[in-house]
């Protein structure tokens, strides 16, 4: 797991103030190739800080709470047997928990002393519902006597638990009592690389649940959260609030230098003017600020089809590489979606309207927004070209997506319980539009497995690269969603 920290020493997510940028602005020039993910190079040597997070879920620290557990006395004959060295066990895999931890940024309690009877369990447990933490971590050490009723008894508290079974202490007897539970994940295995993945379940989930989504649409101002299992909370601001704002900000410095940043960058300006490339800039601030005033963790917007100059493709692809979701269409699945995505897996996501390709059995993936930073938030941009929205007008960032790359699709469905759809595949290549009609960017995905592409499930299914099926799957698992692997 990377650091992704920057010259400033901000990380990538953000924690980087005004008063970081400014102390550090002067030592960072023109050619840098030190700001990784933390901003891109503005002209004339300056940097913008990314969007400094204010929703609740930026400001929430999960609690994790870990116990070994084994028997007191030596192996012997029983499993693992005297040939394991328990004590050396218990130190690498104490130091590769904090390690973790740290690199997490969570709240972790380690229990000094493994739990040695059913008593010590019982108490821990108690302790761990009366904190009401976010998660536990069961590290067994041992397959005899309390260890395995010590898990079932955790996951029976209804704390998500994440089950670490080092090779020895389990057979398949032992784990497929809960193999298939709600509430828990079982790792079987030496590679501690899936406990730090487990706890980073344990983070993401009391995140996505206390984020707060800034959904512009409508005239009315309210709150509610229609998905009590999934917790984000939908605030609604009058799409007017962004519109009469957008209309009363002038053309700052800061607006025409991220305008030409952007053409710097792109691999070709197709379409649209210079003004139309600041048009779209300026649509970014606009929207930072209403994010920063109302405390939101994500940002969506619906009418934008109606709009001209204000439509904001730029300011939600920048968003999105920054790694603040912002989805289109007021989609509340399609900006939860992102938001799974982003605190579970590091990386922006691409909403899109699928579209099938009988040619090619394969789904394209098409609209007018998409990030960068691909491959993380911290990683190099792929190549984009700067080209007009499929209705011709205004500025959109066209990202080109890596052939023969593997992806994931997911698309959350809200509801009781909550519904994921998972996909997993590999691009054949971008559509040129034009010749094609439709979105500026689209992705031929060819999925795994024989699903008909005419009948592909979902709408608004997130697109991101990398192979993350069974992750999501176990994510769900661990959160009592229903888990559909198309």
């Amino acid at each position: 797991m990377s650091s992704g920290r920057c010259p400033l020493h901000c990380d990538v997510h953000h924690k980087c103030t005004r008063r970081d940028f400014l102390r550090g602005s002067t030592v960072l020039l023109a050619g840098s190739s030190l700001l990784g993910g933390c901003a891109s190079l503005w002209p004339r040597g300056m940097v913008m800080a990314p969007l400094r997070p204010s929703g609740p879920a930026s400001k929430y620290v999960p609690t994790i709470k870990a116990a070994f557990v084994r028997r007191k006395e030596d192996y012997g004959m029983w499993w693992p047997g005297a040939v394991y060295d328990g004590e050396a066990a218990r130190r690498k895999y104490t130091a590769q928990l904090m390690e973790t931890a740290g690199t997490l940024s969570v709240k972790f309690d380690l229990r000094p002393e493994p739990i040695y009877s059913p008593a010590e369990a019982d108490a821990w447990l108690a302790e761990a519902k009366a904190a009401s933490v976010d998660g536990l971590m069961v590290m067994l050490l041992d397959r005899q006597q309390h260890a395995w009723p010590t898990a079932q008894k955790a996951v029976e508290t209804g704390i998500p638990t994440v089950i670490f079974s080092p090779v020895g202490t389990s057979f398949t007897t032992n784990t497929i009592r809960l193999a298939d539970t709600p509430g828990c994940v079982i790792y079987s295995t030496d590679d501690f690389s899936q406990a730090a993945y487990g706890m980073k379940m344990l983070k993401a989930g009391p995140k996505i649940r206390r984020a707060r989504c800034i959904v512009l649409k409508g005239k009315r101002r309210f709150e509610q959260s229609r998905a009590a299992d999934l917790g984000i909370t939908w605030r609604y601001v009058p799409v007017k609030t962004y519109l009469d704002e957008y209309r009363s900000m002038p053309v700052t410095d800061e607006v025409v230098a991220l305008a030409e940043d952007y053409m710097r960058r792109a691999r070709r300006r197709n379409g649209p003017t210079r003004q139309d490339v600041i048009n779209g800039a300026k649509g970014y601030f606009v929207a930072r600020n209403i994010l920063e005033r109302e405390q939101g963790d994500a940002i969506s917007i619906a009418g934008c089809v109606t709009m001209v100059v204000e439509r904001p493709c730029i300011a939600w692809s920048r968003f999105n590489d920054e790694g603040t979701p912002a989805a289109c269409e007021g989609d509340e699945g399609a900006a939860a979606s992102l938001l799974v995505v982003r605190h579970l897996l590091d990386r922006p996501g691409f909403v899109q309207d699928p579209v099938a390709d009988t040619a090619h059995n394969a789904v394209i993936g098409a609209h007018c927004v998409c990030a960068t930073r691909l491959n993380g938030f911290d990683k190099p941009p792929e190549p984009f070209d700067l080209t007009h929205h499929h209705g011709n007008q205004d500025a959109t960032v066209r990202t080109l997506w890596r052939k023969g790359q593997r992806v994931t699709a997911v698309d959350v469905q809200p509801g009781k319980p909550t519904k994921m759809l998972i996909s997993a595949g590999t691009v054949l290549g971008n559509v040129d539009v034009p010749p094609a009609g439709g979105c500026v960017v689209s992705v031929r995905v060819k999925f795994d497995g024989d699903q008909e592409v005419l009948s592909f499930p979902g709408f608004h299914q997130v697109f991101f690269y990398g192979d993350y099926k069974r992750q999501l799957v176990e994510f769900c698992r661990l959160f009592n969603f229903e888990a559909q692997v198309v």
